[in-house]
């Protein structure tokens, strides 16, 4: 194995399984050093042992409850300690809820867990991103966020019940998560670029994965009808190895991809009010952790 001091880091969320491991495996095979995140622990130990297996492969896994904002930054802390510069984070984790679940901490659980956990973790490794960047040329160093084409069929952010107490629909609030996202990188876009870091948001297409076990009926029943236009897991995560770790991608900042190719996100995930609006509630959010 080579000396992990030449190596360049990236942090992957929901690596145990999907579009995540694909993404950690491809990155691995190119001699990145990962550190993964993932929930369950049968997943992560199966996915530790496998990705470890590979050539000269410097993978570490990290298990944690990405809808939980404790977990979130005790794992932010345990990735600090491991390394004190990353890469490339990319904040692939994600899933829906068939009914409504508010956390321990009072958040509605996908909220929490699509947005809120990739908005604290980015926060908390930003000294990791920061130090990467000062030692790169402007754009190497990237946040790669994963959103979905989900996020056009929400109109804009429920701002006045965050939670969904009211009328709550596992896709639709699956949909917001979805539109926080590309608002989120967007906005971190403009917050980071003087410090040559760059933020994207790609949509990964329809995964044949385990995505959908925890959706509602009807969702279920949408995904399986697009099913014939699925793609596999390696093919969805050679978009998001390809904004972590391609020169192109350095040249651009808060963009939307699908396929390698960049395109226009819904009208309300363009709007730079919201997106200011929603990192500066999310702040409060998650201040404390």
């Amino acid at each position: 194995m080579s000396d992990t001091s030449e190596k360049r880091v990236a942090v992957v969320t929901g690596a145990s399984a999907g579009v995540g491991k694909a993404a950690a495996r491809q990155l691995l095979q190119q001699g990145w050093r990962v550190i993964g995140v993932g929930r369950d622990p049968a997943r992560c130990a199966k996915a530790e042992a496998e990705l470890r297996a590979l050539p000269d492969a410097d993978f570490t896994m990290i298990r944690g409850d990405l809808s939980l904002l404790s977990d979130v930054a005790r794992v932010a802390d345990d990735i600090a300690r491991a390394t004190p510069r990353i890469d490339a984070l990319l904040n692939n984790a994600g899933g829906v809820c068939a009914e409504r679940v508010i956390t321990p901490e009072g958040h509605e659980a996908t909220f929490a867990g699509n947005h809120l956990a990739p908005f604290l973790l980015t926060q908390k490794l930003m000294p990791g991103l920061r130090a990467a960047a000062a030692q790169s040329a402007p754009g190497a160093v990237r946040v790669v966020a994963v959103s979905s084409t989900g996020h056009e069929h929400c109109p804009e952010i429920n701002w006045d019940d965050l939670t969904f107490a009211e009328g709550f629909v596992g896709g639709a609030a699956y949909c917001h998560a979805k539109l926080a996202n590309v608002l989120f990188a967007r906005e971190l876009a403009r917050r980071v670029a003087d410090d040559g870091i760059v933020s994207h948001v790609m949509h990964p297409g329809v995964v044949d994965s385990n995505f959908a076990n925890h959706c509602d009926a009807p969702m279920k029943a949408y995904m399986e009808s697009i099913r014939e236009i699925s793609v596999t897991p390696e093919d969805a995560a050679d978009t998001l190895v390809w904004l972590a770790s391609a020169d192109e991608p350095g040249w651009s900042n808060g963009r939307y991809f699908h396929e390698r190719k960049e395109l226009s996100p819904a009208p309300a995930a363009l709007d730079d009010d919201a997106a200011r609006r929603l990192w500066e509630v999310s702040e409060k959010l998650v201040a404390g952790y």
